[in-house]
């Protein structure tokens, strides 16, 4: 039985207000013996929490889901989803509990969710609980996304149970609290159509329109607007990822966030060598989300959105299918916009020229052929602009081929009227030193389930500066030995 909270939080909650039929009021199973094992003081700062109230007893007791804060109204989203390709009408939040809304310190409207509070409505078979390892890993990995400047979920707190649960062995448990600008995903229209209720969806469509894309009221049409500006924060978002590797793993329509966020953080991995057909996640047996396969699936899950409000983009089902897809077809482009832009400010380029995406494609084509560690090559390049070439073609075993590849893009360089250490000092800030490398992740959850939280402290303090490389840190920006090097993930449900 959950009982009142000191007020710890002020909450808003326009969701549970404008929003019913898409959520069943809930409360967390509680903790037995709780302990907080990572607060994100700096997240709780900005969200104008006070983190020594969140490490107090109190505090922890509403991070585990014990106690109900002042003002919260606890409920489990629904949501429909495509996984994998197939349909299910009702999915919704398993194992997690929206707390409420709160204004951060800039004014922000912000979600605070319990991830891993014990069964719902929603649950399917499910236990509604979650593992000290999988929490812990989407705080390492949301947090690290973060630091490398891609819009993210983020994580304030993992506190573990005091529970073993059963997973292919019994394994402690742990309740995440995450932030995020909505949980509002493409799976949540998907739901909201197949009621039948076009009331429902218009609610869910103007709620989105006003929480995350404003500009689209004003548009002649403002669903059609609506699509076209979630297609584009889908371009930007994936291209980021490609940018620093990271493979997202379950590219469900559930898992598609309307805010242009990234959101559960499950069977994710960063790539090692450069391959676009790297798969982690231990149920891609098909390699249907693999790396290179990530933007042609983010074009057909916002297809699936777009079925979904084709009601609102007009009443004649043939021009709304016509509009939408003129729209849909604009996502190709506009992902190869920002992918060419962020590419060439790895490379150094200031401007835009015609052969720039064949030098592109050149590099990335001998890294997989040559099985170059894709962050470390990248950030090896800046050292070769300030005049040493050694570290990135000690990374090549055909060094001859990276040379000649190496001559045309210091050409390119020479035409643009900017020196060259300024050139490699930008590079540096785009290219990470240090990005939550699998080995070191998987070694520093195993020690905190062990109980030893030193690891993890260490690795989260490294990834807090991805783009600074550090002296004595040398560890952490090397690939994984070879032993190591076969990799696998689990979606930790």
């Amino acid at each position: 039985m959950s009982v009142a909270a000191p007020p710890l939080l002020t909450f808003d909650n326009s969701f549970v207000r404008e929003l019913t039929g898409l959520y069943e009021p809930w409360q967390a199973a509680g903790a037995p013996a709780p302990a907080l094992l990572a607060l994100n003081e700096q997240l709780a700062v900005e969200l104008g929490l006070d983190p020594e109230a969140l490490r107090a007893p109190d505090g922890v007791a509403v991070l585990v889901g014990n106690a109900v804060p002042e003002g919260a109204s606890t409920v489990a989203q629904a949501y429909a989803g495509h996984q994998f390709g197939g349909y299910s009408p009702r999915l919704g939040d398993g194992r997690a509990l929206l707390l409420g809304e709160v204004l951060d310190v800039d004014g922000c409207r912000r979600d605070l969710h319990l991830k891993g509070s014990g069964r719902t409505p929603f649950a399917r078979g499910g236990d509604g609980k979650a593992a000290v390892g999988p929490m812990l890993r989407e705080y390492v990995i949301s947090e690290a996304m973060h630091a490398l400047c891609i819009p993210t979920t983020r994580s304030l707190a993992v506190v573990a149970t005091g529970e073993h649960i059963a997973r292919e062995t019994m394994v402690p448990g742990a309740v995440l609290t995450r932030v995020a600008a909505s949980h509002l995903r493409v799976g949540t229209f998907q739901y909201a159509a197949a009621t039948g209720d076009p009331e429902l969806l218009r609610r869910l469509a103007d709620y989105a329109i006003a929480r995350h894309h404003p500009e689209a009221a004003d548009a002649e049409n403002p669903y059609l607007a609506l699509f076209a500006s979630v297609v584009n924060a889908q371009a930007s978002l994936v291209a980021r990822w490609m940018l620093v590797g990271f493979v997202h793993g379950v590219m469900n329509t559930d898992n598609v966030a309307i805010s242009g966020e990234t959101i559960d953080y499950g069977p994710c991995a960063f790539m090692d060598a450069f391959d676009p057909a790297t798969v982690f996640s231990s149920i891609d047996v098909g390699g249907r989300y693999a790396y290179g396969n990530q933007p042609q699936v983010a074009q057909w899950n916002l297809a699936r959105f777009a079925e979904s409000l084709l009601p609102l983009i007009g009443s004649e089902p043939d021009e709304a299918v016509a509009a939408a897809t003129e729209v849909l077809q604009s996502f190709p482009g506009r992902y190869a916009r920002y992918w060419s832009h962020g590419m060439r400010g790895k490379l150094g380029l200031t401007y835009e020229r015609p052969r720039d995406d064949a030098l592109i494609e050149d590099l990335l084509a001998l890294m997989h052929a040559q099985r170059v560690d894709f962050t470390s090559g990248l950030r090896a390049l800046s050292s070769t602009v300030r005049g040493d070439g050694g570290p990135a073609r000690a990374l090549f075993a055909d060094s001859p081929e990276f040379d000649a590849w190496s001559q045309r893009w210091s050409t390119r360089l020479s035409a643009q009227a900017i020196d060259r250490p300024a050139v490699a000092d930008a590079m540096d800030r785009v290219n990470p030193v240090y990005v939550p490398r699998n080995h070191l992740v998987e070694a520093a959850l195993e020690a905190a389930t062990a109980d030893d939280l030193q690891p993890l402290r260490q690795l989260l303090d490294v990834l807090a500066q991805p783009f600074d490389e550090r002296p004595g840190l040398e560890a952490y920006a090397a690939p994984a030995p070879s032993e190591l090097a076969a990799y696998r993930t689990f979606c930790g449900t």
